[in-house]
């Protein structure tokens, strides 16, 4: 809900525009009905897309790749019922869009209270590298094999707090009244993994993009 409000107010994108879902709202085909069919239908070739997920993440425990965790999603079917991450990057590389944003406040690595497992399956170490599409940018709240936190008040991830406080203006490092794709990224490596440095943790965003210099707001 933050993060909706804040690109409205900060971003300026029409509440009409955003698409919110929250809790038992957010099941996989719920998901996918939206960024298959729904999506498909408002964007033009001159369209900026964010998608926002935070929740569970998990791995699989073949393939090692990592996937989101819908609402009715039972880890232990995690292939059937989630959603990998390789999978939401094409699908949204397959939109008619001119820029497309992806952050990912999840966790893939088997431990962490942003990953879950299937009961009796041994936390994975590493996962597979996924392939970024070109003309997507992705910010993951950690790297493959680390856990994600919670902010230091418990009402965000780690990584959502501080996405939130960067795209609301604290990311501008040079004062010029806009935040861009690269600022958003050195604030939330350096903020986030200073802040789970202080938990005893090792937790650093990653940021994949073609656009460091766009301006986010």
């Amino acid at each position: 809900a933050e993060f909706a409000r804040v690109i409205e107010e900060q971003l300026g994108v029409p509440r009409r525009n955003i698409v919110l879902q929250l809790g038992s709202d957010a099941t996989r085909s719920s998901i996918e009905a939206y960024l298959d069919e729904w999506l498909p239908r408002q964007l033009t070739p001159d369209s900026t897309l964010f998608v926002f997920f935070a929740g569970h993440g998990a791995p699989d425990p073949q393939s090692g790749e990592g996937y989101l965790v819908p609402w009715d999603a039972d880890p232990k079917f995690i292939r059937s019922q989630g959603i990998s991450v390789t999978s939401l990057l094409a699908r949204v590389n397959a939109l008619k869009a001119k820029r497309r944003f992806v952050f990912l406040d999840a966790c893939f690595s088997g431990t962490g209270p942003r990953s879950v497992l299937a009961q009796g399956t041994r936390p994975l170490v590493a996962l597979r590298a996924v392939q970024t599409p070109r003309g997507v940018s992705v910010f993951s709240a950690a790297a493959a094999d680390e856990t994600t936190g919670l902010s230091p008040d418990g009402a965000h991830g780690l990584f959502s707090a501080h996405l939130l406080d960067g795209l609301a203006g604290r990311a501008d490092a040079d004062g010029d009244g806009h935040v861009t794709v690269r600022e958003l990224g050195v604030f939330l490596e350096t903020h986030v993994a200073d802040d789970a440095a202080r938990d005893n943790r090792t937790q650093r965003p990653v940021m994949v993009t073609d656009e460091p210099e766009f301006p986010l707001r």
